[in-house]
């Protein structure tokens, strides 16, 4: 089966958040707050997944307040922060949901996304992933983590489906 007929089978996607849906640094600054910047062009893109009725996960190890707030005024309802054994709650959303493991894409880029990334139907990662989870990936994306390395398979996927109608599609970046 080639990389575009597994794309066209996508019905899930799945993201790290930290060096994904982020650049992976943290800046730090006075009081303890730690930063983290996302991009809108990932923005728009898991918003266009949403609204063409793809099921969209965040699943991370870290927990910041100010990215689940991002991602949940991006329409994400299923946002899992905190989290240390990933795989053991995708298969437990596996299962309980019936979803089927070809149908996923999970996109990660270190090791604690190693285990579920070998589960799924497409495992995918930024340019600057890790030699073991670029070594584990269908499809390395060109762009780096927090650089559009998100809005990339997203965009495959919709377009693999003809479903990426961005005309009329009432979704901000913001």
């Amino acid at each position: 089966m080639s990389l575009l007929q597994d794309f066209k089978n996508i019905t899930c996607f799945v993201f790290d958040m930290d060096g994904v849906l982020t650049d992976g640094k943290v800046l730090l600054v006075q009081n303890n707050i730690q930063a983290r910047q996302m991009n809108v062009k990932d923005g728009l893109g898991l918003q266009m997944a949403l609204k063409n009725g793809y099921r969209v996960i965040v699943i991370s190890g870290g927990n910041s307040i100010e990215a689940r707030n991002r991602l949940k005024k991006l329409g994400l309802k299923e946002v899992y922060l905190g989290v240390q054994n990933k795989l053991q709650l995708l298969s437990k959303i596996v299962a309980k949901d019936k979803l089927i493991w070809n149908e996923i894409l999970f996109m990660g880029d270190d090791l604690p996304d190693f285990s579920s990334m070998k589960k799924v139907g497409i495992s995918c990662c930024p340019s600057d992933a890790v030699i073991e989870i670029k070594n584990i990936s269908k499809y390395i994306s060109p762009y780096k983590g927090g650089d559009g390395c998100v809005r990339d398979v997203l965009e495959k996927s919709l377009k693999a489906q003809g479903r990426w109608n961005f005309e009329n599609s009432n979704v901000s970046s913001f």
